[in-house]
């Protein structure tokens, strides 16, 4: 049904045709293996940018890298990343940074949703919040000197792409149960009184408006060089349902979109729309300025989850 909505009704922003040619441009996407990532790394090799597809398995990004080649005749270039473990997110930005002075654009993509409660990153948290939001906080933060010089050179503001959702929605109570973001068993408790069904969910929930406050965070704190926003893919069938129940997967099969469309919002927002359009807003399909879940706006939340991350990465 996602397929033939899709071509009653196609989306009035066309990357193909849009996308201006990226020559001398360097971008990072994160998940850039599978799914929206990949489409993502499809069109901007498509346009010649200089694409670093990140990811955490070498066996799937090689074969990842392959096929892209084989589709655009452009070859991007394999960053090993696991954002569910602080070190290897270390030793990924010092690479790149090894490799290039400059980060035009960074697509914090990747992400893992509904996965079991009981799976953890390598240091305890939750692995839906550790590797949607801590991890990515921390590659961005180690990568702001290459998003800086970016500006620097080009007189262009950077741009961070966060990919989030409207699952931020099931995020519960105020938007965040800090008990719930590591293991323990003050965690145990929680997830055992939401349930098995609900809590997965709850934690999606969280992970993906965390999403949203540190792409504010970051749009505010370095202002002066880049812009940053977030957004909603769409309802896109790719991998990432794997945890769903097998009704909602045979329901997804019917009423989602195909994977190629998921790419649509975040490359509108890297490349077409202006900073001051997509700079602290939340953009949905296909490419245009959308409305958070109030709760979003608090900004004292925003604070604190943004202080309990700083906390978690002290060290690493």
């Amino acid at each position: 049904m996602g397929t033939v909505l899709a071509r009653i009704s196609p989306p009035s922003f066309r990357p193909e045709r849009d996308i201006p040619d990226l020559t001398g441009k360097v971008i990072i996407v994160t998940g850039g293996n599978a799914g929206i990532g990949y489409e993502t790394c499809k069109q901007l090799l498509l346009k010649h940018g200089k694409v670093y597809l990140a990811a955490r398995s070498s066996e799937k990004a090689a074969a990842a890298i392959k096929r892209l080649e084989a589709e655009t005749k452009n070859t991007a270039i394999f960053l090993k990343l696991d954002l569910a473990d602080l070190p290897s997110v270390r030793k990924a930005a010092e690479e790149f940074l090894r490799q290039e002075s400059r980060l035009d654009i960074l697509f914090n993509n990747g992400g893992v949703m509904i996965s079991p409660p009981d799976q953890l990153t390598a240091q305890n948290h939750d692995l839906q919040f550790g590797t949607n939001v801590i991890g990515h906080f921390f590659f961005t933060e180690l990568l702001i000197p290459a998003l800086t010089k970016s500006y620097e050179e080009t007189q262009v503001p950077a741009r961070i792409i966060n990919t989030s959702s409207s699952g931020h929605a099931f995020a519960p109570g105020n938007g965040m149960d800090f008990v719930s973001l590591k293991g323990g068993p003050e965690r145990d408790a929680w997830v055992k009184k939401k349930g098995s069904f609900s809590a997965p969910w709850a934690l999606y929930g969280e992970s993906k408006i965390g999403n949203i406050f540190i792409s504010n965070y970051f749009a505010k704190k370095y202002s002066d060089v880049l812009v940053s926003c977030a957004l909603h893919p769409g309802g896109i069938k790719t991998e990432l349902q794997r945890h769903a129940a097998g009704w909602i997967q045979v329901i997804g099969n019917a009423l989602l979109y195909p994977a190629p469309l998921g790419a649509y919002t975040q490359l509108w927002g890297a490349f077409i729309a202006t900073p001051a359009q997509m700079t602290s807003q939340y953009l949905v399909p296909w490419g245009k300025i959308g409305k958070a879940d109030k709760r979003v706006s608090n900004t004292k939340l925003e604070e604190e989850v943004v202080a309990y991350i700083k906390e978690q990465i002290k060290g690493f």
